[in-house]
Formats: structure tokens, C-alpha cells, sequence
């Protein structure tokens, strides 16, 4: 693509002279700009790939990837042999949820209860996964499952007993009144998400169908999949199967969540890429100013028959050339500050004694990085893109530029 005869020149222009100190100065601008751009855009984009997720996952942790409720119908064992026979690599369980009030002592709480299946292999997967105190073989009926952060708010602790309200009423001499019924704190699980670990407790599902007044008839069906990201695939199936259930997933549940996420991911990918558009004006200028100082050679070359489009080319690569490796050293840079994100979290954390990513705040216990190879190609080849588009522009002029008037006082 490029002659020997180019390359050279472009080499040559890569080193200017002493005299050429200030174009050695912007060459190095340009240089350093497009270098922390890239790094910058890199970084982020690693943060958010990597923040989105562990989200993803804590989500699909905590909840079925696929739910039917039975719309007032009964989901009988048919409909679930006909899901099982279609779909050889799916998990299908029974489960039932409802919103109440945990009561210990003088303190109340509302919270979520869900009650599952205690011999569901996901659910003792969970529970074994994530458990900091008991025993999941303890977790039987009148037992029950807490959050750390729960029991942290409450004071409980393994073997303490409590109170569940529900919202279900049953009538007494004295009206109707909450169902209230007593259960032992059978084991602590921390799932690392502060929402999830405050606000949801497991019963048994006899216990939740117990509390809430609800016959088996009402119970909902969870599926889990071998892999979640192809659960509204699944839905579009599961439906044709019965169109009288109502089906969602758990994407449906986080849509509009993920939607904020990839909106803010886009723009800031924008606002970024924006710092390697400013940093490319410097090869403007810098081009510019070494075409306008090399007008003589230029002149020469041209007159030892040298044609306008190698010329042109030459001073090209000279740009092109400061934008590459410039690109190279900020993915160099930027992959190697993802791969150590939470060290120097934890560096400036130290030093100046500022909470930075608090977990309360963003639910993650540490700031999660994922590097992205099809983002990072993509910011590879919008920067050399800008960075060409930027080196062509000056370069373009020359073929403008007049040989005779060049050498006319020579």
C-alpha cells in the first residue's frame, strides 16, 4: 500500500529537527491524547460491561429465569409434562410469593416471602451457595431462611423465633384480622445484594400457601435454564404450548433497569469518544504546520518526480502513524487498569480516605470490570478511523501547493 520511497519520508517526519521543537511538542499532545482517550473509553466501558454483569448475575442468582402464574387457572401436571417433554434442559419447580411483615419484639419490617420447594436442586444450590449461618437440611416446615442484612436490622439470629403477618385475613370474635403464625430462624444467607438480603425470607412452600390462605391450585411455576440470556426464546415456545397462563421472564421483571444501562453505556461511549476527537485536531494542526515548514522539500521531491499522491500518502502515514501507536498503547494501558480496577479502588480509597463505589449504593461489594474484546476491536478501529480522517485532511492540500513558487527564491 505504501512505498519504500513513503515510508521513509514518513519516518523522516516522524523525527523532526531541533529547530522543530514546537511540532515535537504537538506531536506528543496528540500522541498522549489519543493514548489516555482510548485508555479512558477502555476503562469505562469495562466498568460497565463488568457492572451489568455482575448484576445479570445476581439477578439471575436471586430469581426464576422463567415464571407462569396460573391467571385463576390451576397448572396441572399435563401442562408440566408437556414443558418437560419439549424442553429436555430446563429445571421446573412450584413455588409461591407474597408481600407481609416480619414482627420481632418491638420491631416490624415488611418484607417478601417466598416460599420453594426445600428439595428443588437450585434452591439447596442457592441456599448452600450463599449460606453464613445453619444448615439447609434444617430448612423444613415452620422454619425459615433470612437475609444478613435482615437479621442484622432485627437482631436475629440462627434458632431465634419471629413473627410473620401476612395479608391474608381470617375472622375472629373481634373482626377480621391479619394471619399471623410463628416460625425459627432455621439459617442466614448473604447473597452480596444488600436490596435481596433486607427484604426477602424463604419458607417452605407448604408454609408460604399456609400463611397467604392459598390452596396448591395457586401456586406459580419457576424454570430455570442452562443459560438465562435465552429465556424470551423459551417464553415465545412455552406459550403456544397454553396461551392461557400469563408468562414473563426475568428480563421482562429488570427491563426497564437494563434499558437505563445500555442507554447510559451508549451515551457515555459517545461523551468518550469525543476526547479522540479532540485529540486527532492536534494531528490536524501538527500536519499542517510540518507541511507548511516542509514546503521546500516538498517542492524538491516533487521536482525529482515525485507525483502529488506519494507525497500526499507519505504525510498520511506520518498522522496515521501517531494515531496507531497511540491506539496501541491506550488499549495497552487501559486493558491493564481494568485488569487491576479494585486494587486502585482500593489504592485511592486508602490514600484519601474517600469511599469510592459504596455497595450500598450500587449493590456490588467490590467495582467489577469485564474486558469486552468486541468493545475494545471497536474502539481500536473508531480511533484509527479518526485518527486517518485526521491525517487526510492536511495531507490532501498538498497536491494545492505551487512547486514554482516554492523554489522561486531559492
Amino acid at each position: 500500500m505504501f512505498t519504500k520511497v513513503e515510508r521513509l519520508i514518513s519516518l523522516r517526519n516522524l523525527r523532526p529537527k531541533k529547530k522543530e521543537g514546537f511540532l515535537k511538542i504537538i506531536s506528543i499532545f496528540s500522541f498522549l491524547g489519543i493514548m489516555l482517550g482510548v485508555a479512558i473509553l477502555i476503562i469505562v466501558m469495562s466498568v460497565m460491561n463488568g457492572f451489568k454483569t455482575e448484576l445479570t448475575n445476581k439477578i439471575l442468582g436471586l430469581n426464576p429465569h422463567i415464571v407462569i402464574q396460573p391467571n385463576g387457572l390451576n397448572i396441572d401436571e399435563k401442562y408440566i409434562s408437556k414443558i418437560k417433554d419439549n424442553f429436555k434442559d430446563i429445571s421446573v419447580s412450584k413455588t409461591y410469593s407474597g408481600e407481609a411483615v416480619i414482627i420481632n419484639n418491638d420491631k416490624a419490617k415488611g418484607i417478601i416471602i417466598k416460599g420453594v420447594n426445600n428439595k428443588e436442586k437450585k434452591i439447596k444450590e442457592f441456599l448452600e451457595k450463599n449460606i453464613v449461618s445453619g444448615n439447609v437440611k434444617k430448612f423444613k416446615k415452620n422454619n425459615v431462611f433470612i437475609g444478613s442484612e435482615l437479621a442484622f436490622n432485627l437482631n436475629l439470629n440462627e434458632g431465634d423465633r419471629i413473627n410473620l403477618m401476612s395479608s391474608s385475613f381470617i375472622s375472629t370474635p373481634l373482626g377480621s384480622l391479619p394471619k399471623q403464625e410463628n416460625f425459627k430462624v432455621a439459617g442466614i444467607f448473604n447473597t452480596g445484594f444488600i436490596e435481596f438480603d433486607q427484604n426477602i425470607i424463604f419458607l417452605t412452600t407448604e408454609d408460604a400457601l399456609s400463611i397467604f390462605s392459598k390452596d396448591i391450585k395457586d401456586q406459580n411455576l419457576e424454570i430455570y435454564l442452562k443459560d438465562p440470556l435465552e429465556a424470551n426464546l423459551y417464553k415465545k415456545k412455552i406459550e403456544k404450548i397454553n396461551q392461557n397462563y400469563f408468562i414473563y421472564t426475568w428480563s421482562d421483571l429488570n427491563k426497564s433497569f437494563f434499558s437505563a444501562l445500555k442507554v447510559e453505556r451508549n451515551v457515555m461511549f459517545i461523551i468518550l469518544t469525543l476526547i479522540i476527537i479532540v485529540a486527532a485536531f492536534n494531528i490536524i494542526s501538527g500536519l499542517t504546520i510540518l507541511i507548511k515548514n516542509k514546503t521546500k522539500e516538498i517542492a524538491i521531491l516533487k521536482t525529482l518526480g515525485l507525483n502529488n499522491t506519494s507525497i500526499k500518502k507519505s504525510f498520511f502515514l506520518t498522522g496515521l502513524t501517531i494515531g496507531f501507536l497511540a491506539t496501541l498503547s491506550g488499549i495497552t494501558l487501559g486493558t491493564i487498569f481494568s485488569l487491576n480496577i479494585e486494587k486502585v479502588r482500593i489504592f485511592f480509597s486508602t490514600v484519601f480516605k474517600l469511599e469510592i463505589f459504596p455497595s450500598d449504593i450500587y449493590f456490588l461489594e467490590e467495582l467489577p470490570s469485564e474486558i469486552n474484546l468486541p468493545s475494545i476491536f471497536t474502539i481500536f478501529i473508531l480511533s484509527i478511523l479518526v485518527s486517518a480522517i485526521a491525517s487526510y485532511i492536511p495531507a490532501r492540500n498538498i497536491s494545492k501547493m505551487k512547486t514554482f513558487r516554492a523554489l522561486k527564491y531559492e
